[in-house]
């Protein structure tokens, strides 16, 4: 009876150790945090209701992936009416995306015209070392017509704090930083990917970029909603993550070519 009980523990404690971990915070063990994850998990979705839709005229469908989608059927997505992608190449300074450049010149060999983004981990290092990294590592613009200015997105920290332990004072330093940097090495302001309640709560509105960075704003419902500071339009929105993160560009398709163009 003993013996039967000892097995019986061990057999517990073995089927114990094999079990898969608890599940955490999304992304957060393997350090590859999608585009948007942050803000669906703390501002949810409301997609219950067909998208607002502006013209055909005045915008095109695109989306954006990171390494999560690993090998990406793009001639579906072409044939879906995608014309445009951000390919996450970085985040922090410590991760690249080890499938960035099959996706990103697997959307351009369909012919899509495609940007880099980088997840920014603003307690880790500075903005301009972020910035740097990100351009040493796939995130840079050419004047090819088809290369978007690369993206930061900033939103809330998978890791801890949602504003990663940093003033609003401190945190829009560290985007100026990041965007200045961005700007010097490339001659392209960054387009800023960020939510509306992201950027109340972790800049306090103190940073206009309005005159020189597009915005991209993130918003899970049927229409954009109020826009972050200062900014008087978008330039994309991310408006689903079904099946993937989805987005329209406010514009007819030659302001994308502009856009990318940077004249």
């Amino acid at each position: 009876m003993f013996a039967r009980h000892c097995l019986a523990v061990l057999a517990t404690a073995l089927a114990a150790l094999l079990a898969p971990a608890p599940a955490t915070a999304q992304s957060a063990v393997d350090g590859d945090t999608p585009m948007g994850s942050q803000i669906r998990l703390h501002e949810g979705v409301a997609e219950d209701q067909p998208r607002v839709e502006v013209s055909l005229e005045a915008s095109v469908a695109g989306m954006d992936v990171s390494g999560h989608q690993r090998e990406v059927d793009w001639g579906h997505w072409w044939r879906q009416g995608k014309r445009f992608v951000y390919v996450k190449a970085t985040e922090g300074t410590g991760f690249r995306n080890p499938y960035y450049r099959g996706q990103y010149d697997g959307s351009r060999g369909v012919g899509m015209i495609r940007g880099a983004y980088h997840f920014a981990l603003p307690d880790r290092s500075s903005g301009a070392a972020q910035a740097n990294y990100f351009v040493d590592n796939g995130g840079g613009w050419r004047n090819d017509d088809h290369t978007l200015p690369g993206a930061l997105d900033i939103e809330y920290n998978p890791y801890g704090q949602i504003c990663y332990g940093l003033s609003q004072d401190a945190m829009s330093r560290w985007i100026k930083d990041f965007s200045d940097t961005y700007h010097r090495r490339t001659g392209r302001w960054p387009t800023v990917y960020t939510s509306t309640n992201w950027w109340a709560t972790c800049t306090g509105n103190r940073l206009n970029l309005s005159g020189t960075n597009p915005l991209w704003v993130a918003r899970y419902a049927s229409a954009v909603g109020p826009l972050p500071h200062a900014w008087p339009f978008y330039t994309f929105w991310q408006y689903t993550s079904k099946p993937l993160d989805q987005n329209t560009f406010n514009g007819a398709y030659h302001r994308l070519q502009v856009l990318a163009r940077g004249h």
